[in-house]
């Protein structure tokens, strides 16, 4: 097993809470916790390894043309201006991680995550925004992002960068640290310390389970997995 299937490993159980309270316990207490605006499209759990991208706005004009003559515009501006590199190099695990410049675009869509996840993406985030949410949430994809947005990205953003960091909602997030999210949010992890962090997230998650199980046996309650 290499370092990566070990963090995934270490990571799958823990939810985002626990990893705040590891965090905290490595006196990063005012690190990690991407900013709360930032809200599942549904509420999920996923756990994966950064894979950063950075968009930004389009300076240029959008000439003047017919509508057949956009057609074959917009099919130039997405294989030269914003197109998702990322895509040809993806890692079973990897958490995509967009910071789209505050551009209100749906960055994100029905297609392009569903064909990430294809290829191993486990879940995405964003600063900006998402659109087909309907197909998304029908079609299971994990998605965190600032806002839903209705608009494309032609004549709006383009690409900038591919695995540097990238700063979404206060936390500098790089390629190879560790993502967890739920429906608390989410919150990352550097590699670093990723070992340490979960040490402890184990501890706090542990201390919760047997506390809440006592509770579940005074009251006569049916024992589930969050107890277990």
């Amino acid at each position: 097993m290499d370092d990566r299937e070990k963090i995934l490993e270490l990571y799958k159980d823990l939810r985002v809470a626990d990893v705040r309270d590891g965090m905290d316990w490595n006196m990063m207490h005012h690190y990690g916790s991407v900013h709360y605006e930032i809200r599942p499209l549904y509420r999920t759990r996923v756990v994966g390894i950064a894979r950063t991208a950075r968009y930004v706005p389009y300076e240029e004009a959008v000439p003047k043309m017919t509508s057949e003559e956009y057609t074959q515009w917009v099919k130039w501006y997405y294989s030269e201006v914003c197109y998702d590199p990322w895509h040809k190099s993806i890692t079973k695990g990897d958490f995509m991680v967009i910071d789209q410049s505050g551009v209100d675009v749906g960055i994100l869509g029905s297609n392009n995550t569903l064909g990430g996840m294809k290829d191993g993406i486990v879940g995405y985030l964003t600063n900006g925004g998402v659109r087909d949410t309907d197909e998304c949430i029908l079609q299971g994809v994990p998605v965190w992002s600032k806002f839903i947005s209705q608009k494309m990205d032609q004549g709006r953003i383009r690409f900038e960068a591919l695995d540097v960091p990238v700063n979404i909602g206060g936390v500098v997030v790089r390629t190879g640290d560790v993502v967890v999210a739920d429906g608390d949010g989410v919150i990352v992890v550097p590699r670093k310390i990723a070992y340490e962090v979960a040490k402890y997230a184990h501890q706090e998650l542990k201390g919760d389970k047997a506390g809440r199980k006592r509770i579940y046996e005074a009251m006569g309650r049916e024992l589930d997995h969050t107890v277990l």
